[in-house]
């Protein structure tokens, strides 16, 4: 059976993975989600899939994995939607939902997961609510209660939510970077202590 509209709205939830790659926390080293993420097809499974090409709606329930590339993402449910000016929207619930996405240029992934994860393609802003959680290979990290970022103005947010200490939850904002690796000496061994000759002197044998 062919869902047009499932594919088309797919590009909704790639969004909510390409997002990590302009988290001034998160994306310590300058680099993108894999871009060759969007010349691939998208597949999605689930245990039922209902659609409406006159809303412009599909709904996939039970295990849903979508992939493209590199992109993986796992959820309960997945809602995807087109409004009458072609902008996209997506939200994906788990417990929680989750995605993995390898970045651009880097042999590393970055790895996210929520309770519900919403992308708006109008506003161009992804949100992660409840337990929100960023991660990179590399061991930079983001944790709260709700994260969001706006591509336009590439302002990003992390909250927590007041009475989450008295629910028995964590009530801060965690982040965690990484020192950059420096780079390999490229100087050889004993070169730096070698002395020079003075200028004109002929160097002894």
């Amino acid at each position: 059976m062919s869902v047009p509209i499932g594919i088309r709205l797919a590009a909704a939830a790639l969004a909510a993975a390409s997002l990590v790659a302009a988290l001034p926390v998160i994306a310590a080293v300058p680099g993108q989600a894999d871009a060759a993420d969007r010349e691939r097809p998208v597949q999605i499974e689930s245990d039922r899939m209902t659609a409406d090409d006159a809303k412009k709606t599909a709904v996939f329930e039970g295990h849903v994995v979508l992939t493209q590339g590199t992109l993986v993402i796992h959820a309960d449910r997945l809602t995807l939607r087109q409004d009458k000016d072609g902008f996209q929207y997506g939200t994906a619930l788990g417990d929680p939902a989750t995605f993995r996405q390898k970045r651009e240029g880097a042999n590393e992934y970055i790895d996210g997961e929520a309770q519900r994860i919403e992308y708006d393609g109008r506003t161009e802003r992804v949100q992660f609510f409840e337990r929100a959680h960023l991660r990179r290979d590399a061991g930079d990290d983001v944790r709260g209660n709700y994260i969001s970022y706006d591509s336009r103005t590439q302002f990003f947010t992390v909250e927590s939510t007041r009475d989450a200490g008295a629910q028995g939850g964590d009530a801060r904002v965690h982040v965690t970077i990484m020192p950059k690796k420096k780079e390999a000496e490229s100087k050889p061994v004993g070169a730096a202590g070698a002395p020079k000759p003075a200028p004109g002197a002929t160097p002894r044998p």
